[in-house]
């Protein structure tokens, strides 16, 4: 019954994100409507449906539809659009082998390396907060019920009215300093060219927010390499927020350093492995020499794997994942190195294929973590986290063979309908215009340092530089001026009552973040 539950769920995700990405550009987090669902069922009593009350059922159930929408959107969809707006569609089908790759190894390296010190278990992930206090309020109901409805309100109308709720919604949850400098970089980003100076400077046209990236990005992973070199007796395992019992087993590290070196390494490996294959069906043999195609097998998979850890890192901390931006750094930075047309295409694309599905299960695995959490002091809790943890893959594995089966059937009467996601014309024609400014590769290697210096002075718990990079990157109106108030009224409320108020304040965040989710399906049905 789970299993068909989770099909059935799959499939309304990934239609859900196809329709999204090619009409609105976005695709949403659908995790709380799969929960929603299963709820609903659960309190029908016959045929045995009363089962799904259980929550770890309605946690597979959110984890499914959230993979099935991210992977046919953001994963196959996009990616496999930009040859076709390439005009090659002929690499439309060899593209679709090699971004289903892509997003394969892309959630088994999370799988392997959640819950390690470089990804912990107790990070903000927030959406995956927001699905894991919603299931235990509709388990709940009373108090914790109201509360989170009463934001998931405020949520829906805000968002309805232009305001992004989630990002007051991560500030009430996420770390204060990262989320700061978030904040930082959106309201730069809004206003700098109030400054008359400024006025007729475009941050995106000199490449800035994009060189922070680079810089940030690079020490982000020399970051993650310090963490599993470094024995754990120097530091603290894990953060550990005030008011938390740090004799809880649930705050332990679940993946140790072998584990998270063999997930990272192994990872990059099989990324090396997947754009060789990628090339040769693609037919780049015939445009470059085996050299070549090696060189550009080994820029390919390091661009998809810091891609993905770049965009992990900013969802653990924001519940934002700038893919868009972190693809657009490797597109400048390959037009720079001078790859030809086609072979630029497709790293691309396979570039653009890593992230979501990354950032996507670190949310849905932090909600299973929370919901599991409860049997933290029972001497098996180890072996049931990791149990858990592992039907939750095996769930959003069916998730992705739905929505690559949606996508194997939809993909060629969309595109000749027309219905191409924005974001691949975007990439597509950048490739086609070249690259126009040149002053980009000296723009890159300036402000690279700052984002790099940033990057380090926060250290590895915060992810200062990544996440001004990413404010800078994103165009949300006036979100800078909902996190800021949101961090300020966090901040008293804990001054006033201690630290027990954060249980209140991540409910009313999941709430915003949940009604946020929600209503930007609403969207759909919204006149323009």
């Amino acid at each position: 019954m789970t299993f068909i539950l989770i099909i059935l769920l799959s499939v309304v995700g990934a239609l859900i994100g196809l329709h999204l990405i090619t009409t609105l550009g976005i695709s949403a987090n659908t995790s709380v409507i799969g929960a929603l669902v299963a709820m609903i069922i659960g309190r029908i009593g016959i045929l045995g449906l009363s089962k799904f009350r259980d929550i770890n059922r309605q946690n597979l159930a959110q984890s499914a539809i959230s993979s099935a929408t991210f992977a046919a959107a953001n994963a196959l969809l996009m990616p496999i659009g930009i040859s076709w707006a390439f005009g090659r569609p002929d690499l439309v089908w060899p593209m679709l082998a090699g971004v289903t790759a892509g997003l394969m190894i892309d959630a088994w390296v999370l799988y392997r390396t959640f819950g390690s010190r470089f990804l912990p278990a107790t990070a903000p992930w927030p959406p995956g907060v927001a699905a894991a206090e919603t299931i235990k309020a509709g388990d709940q109901g009373g108090r914790r019920a109201a509360v989170l409805t009463g934001g998931g309100v405020v949520g829906a109308v805000m968002s309805w009215f232009g305001l992004s709720a989630s990002a007051a919604g991560v500030a009430f949850i996420g770390n204060v300093v990262a989320l700061l400098m978030l904040g930082i970089g959106l309201m730069v980003n809004q206003y700098y060219k109030l400054v008359p100076a400024l006025k007729d400077v475009s941050l995106s046209g000199q490449y800035i927010p994009h060189g922070l990236m680079v810089g940030a990005g690079l020490v982000a992973l020399g970051q993650a390499v310090w963490i599993f070199l470094n024995r754990p007796s120097r530091r603290k395992a894990t953060p550990v927020d005030d008011g938390e019992d740090a004799t809880d087993p649930a705050l332990a590290p679940t993946r140790g350093r072998q584990e998270l070196a063999s997930g990272l390494g192994g990872g990059f490996v099989v990324f090396i492995v997947g754009a060789l294959a990628l090339g040769v069906i693609t037919g780049l043999m015939a445009e470059m020499s085996i050299w070549q195609l090696i060189g550009w097998a080994l820029f390919a998979a390091f661009a998809a794997f810091v891609h993905e850890i770049i965009v992990g890192l900013a969802a653990m901390h924001s519940g934002w994942f700038p893919a868009f931006a972190v693809t657009l750094i490797f597109l400048v930075l390959g037009l720079v190195a001078g790859l030809p047309d086609v072979p630029l295409v497709v790293l691309v694309g396979y570039c653009a294929a890593t992230g979501p599905a990354f950032a996507d299960m670190g949310y849905d695995l932090k909600a299973g973590w929370i919901l599991r959490r409860v049997h933290s002091r029972h001497p098996g809790y180890r072996a049931y986290e990791m149990s858990g943890r592992r039907q939750q893959y095996y769930a959003a594995i069916l998730g992705f063979a739905v929505a690559l089966a949606a996508v194997m059937l939809l993909w060629q009467p969309m595109f000749t309908d027309g219905r191409v996601p924005p974001v691949s014309k975007v990439f597509a024609d950048t490739i086609t215009a070249g690259l126009t400014n040149p002053n980009a590769v000296t723009n890159l290697m300036l402000w690279a340092i700052p984002g790099a210096i940033i990057q380090l002075i926060g250290g590895s718990s915060r992810q200062m530089g990544i996440m001004l990079a990413t404010g800078l990157l994103l165009t949300q109106p006036n979100a800078c001026w909902l996190i800021f108030g949101a961090l300020i009224i966090r901040l008293v409320i804990r001054h006033l009552k201690g630290a027990k108020a954060e249980e209140d304040l991540a409910l009313v965040g999941a709430g915003l973040i949940a009604g946020d989710a929600i209503a930007s399906l609403g969207q759909i049905f919204k006149p323009r």
